[in-house]
């Protein structure tokens, strides 16, 4: 019954809310009665198979899984959730401008839903809810814009959304215990056919709202759900469920095994990447020669495709410097992403080739590479919701300082509007500065790889 009212609630009881509940009535009633125990019952509303799904695929019974739920205690996530948004606010807001009108109507409008249905006002919201996005003009931020694909106030929100670690999972229960956490044993009923939660099972975060779903956790991956006790109607907790296990092992055994393969296949690639990039020999003498190459544009050829990117910047340095700096002693580029920037007349200049194909970066990727620092944030979003949303900041955090060097050594004029420094690449003082800068970043990027390459281990594990 209690389980009842709290869908009624959330659906408000429209006609095929009302059938479903009865067929969900009917589920749950066997599924109890058929309990020779007083485990936990628990129905998962997951946000892979929807109910119509559930109700055209005949009325498949729920199956019951014992599995190990590592409880999130709800003031714990939450206190998490907030320190993550608030840190992502803080590293994106030199770089945030309104979005457009009518995305932030839409956002108003979403707002006013929540405070007469949740009660949520205005000051308790997350600031992902009014309408900010990243300035595709400016030009350290707009790299997420234009490479990374985090456009409008999606792209913010997207980032300030939080997810438990799941190294949780990994944990033995003492430690757990001593960190807070409960751990237990519970029985889960649920309609994926072929659903594996898997031996480390789940992590439940405790209190988490539909309200929750749309700010401040990752919808992808969540699984809300209602653990009822079966002796009584008093103890109900309520949350959402995520299981790195659960959401990507929904395959029947009998079915195709490529399915799998290919889910695999992305995080394979890049944990591949990974691990070759951390033993290799970096390189330290490019100079960030990435932007100059984009606007090298000699007599004769014809105008740069890729200048049009920083269109809006005005050079700090004449066009015969650009092609004289490029032309000093060539370029010295591994980047697969970055050559495909070049102008056509500089790539035959890049020492690595004038053609880098995808299957080269595992040959070619060096940690001294500004990009492919940059890169790791790209590899942490991959990964959610099944990363440590601190990794997620820290890779952010580095792509950032990478950008602000990669954009000062450009040739472009950012001091004048941004209020940037200038490192000058053209001059023998300014390369050595670069080393000097490229190094430290190095430095800094280590450990964040390492992790990451850590999380991607656990993840495929």
């Amino acid at each position: 019954g209690q389980i009842m009212a709290l869908w009624n609630v959330r659906h408000r009881n429209s006609l095929s809310d009302v059938i479903f509940s009865i067929f969900l009535s009917a589920i749950v009633t066997l599924v109890l009665s058929t309990s020779s125990d007083t485990m936990t019952a628990a129905i998962v509303f997951s946000t892979v198979t929807s109910k119509s799904g559930a109700a055209a695929s005949g009325g498949t019974a729920l199956r019951r899984l014992s599995t190990r739920i590592v409880t999130f205690p709800e003031d714990k996530w939450r206190l998490s959730a907030s320190n993550h948004a608030s840190r992502i606010l803080s590293l994106l807001s030199p770089g945030l401008t309104d979005a457009p009108k009518h995305v932030r109507r839409q956002l108003r409008q979403q707002r006013e839903k929540m405070e007469k249905m949740e009660g949520i006002r205005d000051e308790l919201l997350p600031w992902t809810s009014f309408g900010l996005s990243l300035d595709p003009k400016n030009p350290v931020f707009n790299f997420l814009v234009e490479y990374y694909g985090f456009k409008g106030a999606k792209g913010p929100r997207r980032l300030a959304r939080w997810s438990p670690d799941p190294t949780l999972l990994l944990l033995e229960d003492d430690a757990l215990a001593d960190s807070g956490y409960q751990c237990e044993m519970k029985a889960i009923g649920t309609d994926l056919d072929g659903c594996e939660v898997g031996p480390e099972g789940a992590i439940f975060l405790e209190g988490a709202t539909e309200a929750d779903l749309s700010d401040v956790l990752h919808m992808k991956g969540a699984m809300p759900i209602w653990f009822c006790d079966s002796d009584s109607d008093t103890n109900t907790s309520s949350g959402v469920l995520y299981s790195p296990a659960m959401f990507y092992k929904k395959y029947d055994i009998f079915e195709d095994k490529t399915k799998k393969i290919k889910a695999a296949a992305p995080f394979q690639w890049f944990q591949s990447i990974l691990t070759s990039t951390l033993s290799s020999e970096p390189i330290f003498h490019c100079h960030g020669l990435h932007e100059w190459a984009m606007q090298y544009h000699p007599p004769g050829a014809d105008p740069p495709p890729s200048g049009k990117y920083q269109s809006h910047l005005p050079l700090r340095v004449s066009r015969s410097t650009i092609n004289s700096t490029v032309e000093r002693k060539g370029i010295h580029c591994t980047h697969v992403d970055a050559l495909r920037f070049f102008a056509p007349a500089a790539a035959p200049l890049n020492h690595h080739g004038s053609v880098i194909e995808r299957t080269d970066q595992l040959r070619l990727e060096q940690k001294g590479c500004v990009h492919a620092h940059m890169d790791l944030l790209k590899m942490s979003i991959r990964l959610q919701p099944f990363v440590d949303a601190n990794l997620v900041a820290d890779t952010l955090e580095l792509a950032l300082d990478a950008r602000l060097m990669d954009v000062e050594a450009s040739p472009y004029d950012v001091s004048t509007t941004y209020g940037l420094g200038v490192l000058p690449v053209e001059t023998e003082e300014g390369r050595k500065e670069y080393r000097r800068r490229q190094r430290e970043l190095a430095s800094a990027a280590e450990p964040v790889r390492r992790r990451l390459l850590g999380a991607y281990r656990d993840f495929l594990e």
